[in-house]
Order: C-alpha cells, then structure tokens, then sequence
C-alpha cells in the first residue's frame, strides 16, 4: 500500500525556499541564557535597559490613584498609604518585578501563623503594620496549586522564605506578586523561574544589544573620522634597520608638529600624502533604525524612550503618548489592580477600621489637559447642560445632581460635589424644627 504525504508549505526547489538547503529552514528560536548578575549589570551599566525597566513602572504609580468617598475617609486612606510608604514600595517591587521577573510585597499583619491565608475581614484599624518588598531570591515557591477550583489555581501554595531565621512559610495571599512578563504556560516552568515569570529585558535584549553594539561602533568611528596616510619610499625595507625605525617616528612627530602650527606638511617630494575621511551621512538614519526596533520591542514610543520631539511635518507625538497611556492604564486595570486586591481591602479597614460599601478608587489619568483644553471642556459642558435644562426632559433635582457630577468628573469645577455636599449639610443645620419654636406671648 503506498502512503502520499500532502504538504501544503511552500517549497521551490529552484530558490531553495522551503527545502533542507534554504538558509531560513535553520532558523529557529531559543530562550534567551541571562541569569540575575546580567540582568544587574544591563540595568547598572546601561541606558536603555535602564529605561526600558523602569519607565512604564514609574508612569503607572507616578498619578496613582483618586479615592472616591467621602472627604474624611478618603484622608485616612490616604495618610495610611503613606504611613505604608505604599506608592515607594509598589513602584519598588514592580521596578524589580519588570527586572528580575518577579518580585513580592508582604503585607505584615504581625499575625501569629503567616503560612494561613489572609482574611481582609479580620483586620481592624491599624492592622496592617508594615509592608516588605521581597525578591524572588528571597521567596522560594513551593508546588503550585493544580486543584483549578481554587482560587489559587496555578499559582505557589505557598513560599519559604530564605534568610528568615528558620523555615518560615508564607502562604500565598499574603504576598502581592509583581511579575515582569507572565510565563505563557506555568506548568512548563522549570530551574531558577518556577513560579515567577520572564524579565521584561528578555523579550528584546537583541535589540537593544545591537543598538548598542551600532552607537559603540559610531562612536569609534568618531576617532577615525579622518586619517592622514604618507607613503614613504621603500619604507618597509628600512624597518629592519632600529634606527631606521627611530627617525621615521621623529619625521613622523616633526611633520604632526608642523602641520598643527601652520597648517602646513613638510614632506620628501619622493614622499606621498593622502588624507582619508569618514563620511556620517547616513549613520544617524541607521542608529535611528535600530532604536526604533528597541522602542518596538519595547512598546514605548521613541518620544518617551529618548525623551526627543517627534520627526517629520507636524508631527505631535501626540497618537504615540495617547497609546502608550492606554497601555499604561490597562496594565493599572489589569495587572496591578487585581495583585493589590487583598492589599488594598486590609488597607481599607486598617485606615477606617471598617468596609464603606460605596468605596472604590480610580486610577489618575496620565494625559494632562492644558489651560486651553480644559476651558473649552468647561464651555462645551456649560453647553450642554444649559440645552439639557432648557428641554425640562430631566427634573431640577435630577438635573443639578447630572451637573455636579460631569463638572466634577471631567475636571471643570475640582472638589465641587463636596462643597455641595457640605453646603447641603450646613443648611441642614441652620433649619429650625418648627415644633421647637415657642410662641409669643
């Protein structure tokens, strides 16, 4: 019986395309060999492993958040987060997180038995006493979690601690993981990764080796820019001779002294001189090439990299920053908030002593309005409710409510719900109970 094997991938035979002779068919991708001394000295010693660890971890903490309750509750909160140093500390382990691969936080609870889980609820007010960033050398995983109806599915069932005096334990929840790039698949992690996941560094350390590698060679290129070649008649025929050597190297320092005076060689009119320059034309279009590859790889716009004004006729950047803070903000939404969930729930009660069901907080927005921008939000808003009021389709306590709430939230009128708010409060307190009045007489 004879088998026929279908292959429906592009082959010719003629251009070796497809076939064990073309050169591509060898091309095949590994992971990347760095341990933790290369990532520190990539960080330490260069630019733009530097910035490219450091700056979407610095811009998602630098606004950070706006807490929405009341004005009271929300200046305990925020007075228990810097009591915690909580901004230093998550900007901290997610810096290491991004480098590294993984970093934690500790929430310390004093709590007689880390290794149990965290219960938000137990917390009272001033429970949580302090909070320790920790590097994946210092927490060991144990076995992950296989049971996938727990809610600690895939992740460590929990961590030893090393250089903790002992083989303390620490169970997973009391840990806030900060992860540089998340393993696509954790059971397959195996070595010094189990556990934790990628450097943020390895995805494009090609890139950045080789714009490196392309500023090193411009640089060097910059001592060789110009080269003054003097050919000497049966030159190399004398070199046997040491003193032959000795007054070329004297004619050599001689003729250099003469031409820096007075701008003027001396040669032998047997004696050829030729000057050789290098050209730099096209070499800022090549370094710009391979920087734009690390900012690819990356996926931070050469305008926040190289911190430089955007190239070409009216060109803002403007699209460029727009996206990168979308990026940003969705890893607020969807990195950072959900590993600071049961942080910031014991954050919450060690600050108001209880769990306000109307609490939430907003992450800030990293694009600022100019003057200009927001006063013509403020018109157009202005606008819209004066149409609104004028249809009389909303009611009057509806309607005021509608506008306090867009003039606030769009930034026009700042603080403005809470001076009604306390308006309210103090007209409330000015009424007089007309069953209170005594009667004249």
């Amino acid at each position: 019986m004879t088998t026929v094997q279908n292959n429906d991938s592009l082959k010719n035979l003629v251009a070796n395309l497809g076939t064990e002779r073309d050169k591509a068919s060898g091309t095949f991708y590994t992971a990347p060999c760095t341990n933790d001394d290369q990532l520190s000295n990539m960080y330490r010693s260069a630019w733009l492993p530097k910035k490219i660890v450091d700056i979407p971890a610095l811009d998602a903490c630098r606004k950070w958040r706006n807490w929405q309750a009341k004005s009271a509750d929300i200046t305990k909160i925020e007075a228990e987060e810097k009591r915690l140093g909580l901004k230093a500390k998550v900007l901290e382990a997610w810096t290491r997180g991004r480098l590294y691969g993984g970093a934690g936080l500790y929430i310390g609870t004093n709590d007689a038995d880390p290794s149990k889980p965290l219960n938000p609820q137990t917390v009272k007010a001033g429970g949580v006493r302090y909070l320790t960033v920790l590097s994946r050398r210092v927490l060991n995983p144990k076995e992950l979690e296989t049971d996938p109806l727990s809610e600690f599915y895939n992740l460590p069932r929990a961590y030893d601690v090393s250089g903790s005096g002992g083989n303390q334990q620490i169970h997973p929840s009391r840990i806030v993981r900060f992860i540089g790039n998340p393993q696509p698949d954790p059971e397959l992690v195996t070595g010094f990764d189990y556990g934790w996941g990628d450097s943020v560094l390895h995805a494009c350390i090609d890139a950045v080796k080789n714009a490196d590698a392309t500023g090193a060679n411009i640089a060097s290129l910059v001592f060789e820019a110009k080269i003054d070649v003097i050919k000497i008649p049966r030159f190399m025929e004398g070199m046997a001779d040491p003193e032959y050597r000795r007054l070329v190297v004297e004619r050599a320092t001689l003729a250099a002294m003469a031409k820096g005076i007075n701008g003027a060689l001396l040669i032998d009119s047997e004696e050829d001189y030729q000057q050789k320059s290098a050209t730099f034309a096209t070499l800022p279009d090549v370094l710009n090439t391979f920087l734009q590859i690390v900012s690819g790889a990356a996926d931070i716009p050469m305008t926040r990299l190289l911190g430089q004004s955007p190239g070409g006729m009216s060109a803002t950047g403007e699209s460029d920053l727009r996206n990168y803070y979308d990026r940003i903000q969705s890893m607020q939404e969807l990195v950072l908030q959900p590993s600071m969930q049961i942080l910031d729930e014991c954050l919450i009660r060690s600050a108001l002593g209880s769990r306000p069901d109307d609490l939430y907080y907003e992450w800030a927005s990293l694009w600022q309005t100019t003057a200009k921008e927001r006063a013509d939000i403020g018109k157009a808003t202005a606008e819209t409710i004066k149409t609104l009021r004028e249809t009389a389709l909303i009611p009057d306590d509806a309607m005021s409510r509608t506008a306090v709430n867009m003039l606030t939230e769009l930034g026009v009128a700042p603080g403005l719900e809470a001076a009604i708010a306390e308006l309210g409060a103090e007209l409330d307190e000015d009424e007089t109970d007309p069953a209170e009045v005594t009667p004249e007489e």
